[in-house]
């Protein structure tokens, strides 16, 4: 069973939680506020305070001493994928880094897979469909150029089995996430740590924006995504990713702006 004690919080629980009120704001300037499905008899409302008031390299730590493991950490390898492969890997040398890979990603995203898998000397795990691209376009025909319920299959095909597959294989039971709450509206509400399908879900970053990713990119020499200079903000398929253009959200440049998660982090969103 976790723990709710631990060693980087000095001052009382009820003190944490009115620190948190008064100091942990979500884009908007609204709290977080905490579904009776994030909360669990092993994440009770007060630990997920004092998560937030944690710094990202303590939650890491802190997943590592109270949560169960085997760990691993999923990464698209997008715009600012950088900062939580290289804060993660500082912590967890060794630790399984899961990449799926849709056989739909810009060359670009290769070569920086490529790129920061020798740089930071990652235990890449890569995990794709069962069905090849080719076999999918002659069964399906197009599926991001379809309805919703179309986008859906992709990514549950794409994405969501094979990354599941993967973590089974492993037998994952806790991994991290670079996501933040300033990424999108869909993810304002998100907690440090969930409970997702079975697994725990940590989200180091959560409170991070793009300043501070920036700021700890510059500090350490880190680079962006190629495409981050053609405007590219968020990077996933080539058939479905635009760069930003004047008067769009950051949200709106990834499958036409129909809908903003490409399946891996959707589940999270109602603490499944």
């Amino acid at each position: 069973m976790l723990n709710e004690s631990n060693d980087y919080q000095n001052q009382p629980v009820a003190e944490n939680w009115k620190r948190a009120k008064k100091t942990r704001l979500v884009p908007g300037d609204k709290p977080v506020q905490f579904d009776s499905e994030q909360v669990t008899p092993l994440l009770s409302e007060s630990l997920l305070i004092q998560l937030e008031n944690m710094s990202a390299e303590k939650r890491i730590e802190w997943s590592l001493q109270q949560m169960p493991n085997n760990f691993a950490l999923a990464s698209s390898f997008g715009v600012q994928s950088a900062v939580s492969l290289h804060m993660v890997t500082r912590i967890i040398p060794d630790i399984p880094i899961v990449l799926v890979d849709t056989n739909y990603l810009f060359p670009e995203t290769y070569q920086f897979i490529e790129q920061l898998t020798d740089s930071l000397k990652l235990n890449l795990k890569v995990f794709r469909s069962d069905i090849g691209r080719a076999w999918q376009e002659a069964r399906y025909g197009k599926l991001w150029e379809g309805s919703v319920e179309d986008l859906n299959r992709y990514n549950q095909i794409n994405k969501v089995i094979p990354m599941e597959k993967g973590f089974d294989k492993m037998n994952i039971q806790t991994w991290f996430s670079g996501v933040m709450r300033s990424q999108a509206k869909s993810r304002s509400q998100l907690p440090v740590v969930q409970r997702v399908m079975g697994r725990y879900k940590v989200h180091p970053l959560i409170d991070w924006d793009s300043r501070k990713a920036h700021q700890y990119l510059t500090k350490h020499r880190l680079p962006y995504h190629p495409l981050w200079d053609k405007g590219y903000v968020s990077i996933g398929d080539v058939h479905s990713t635009v760069p930003l253009k004047e008067g769009m959200l950051e949200e709106e440049t990834r499958f036409n702006g129909v809908k903003r998660e490409c399946g891996l982090h959707e589940d999270t969103l109602s603490g499944l």
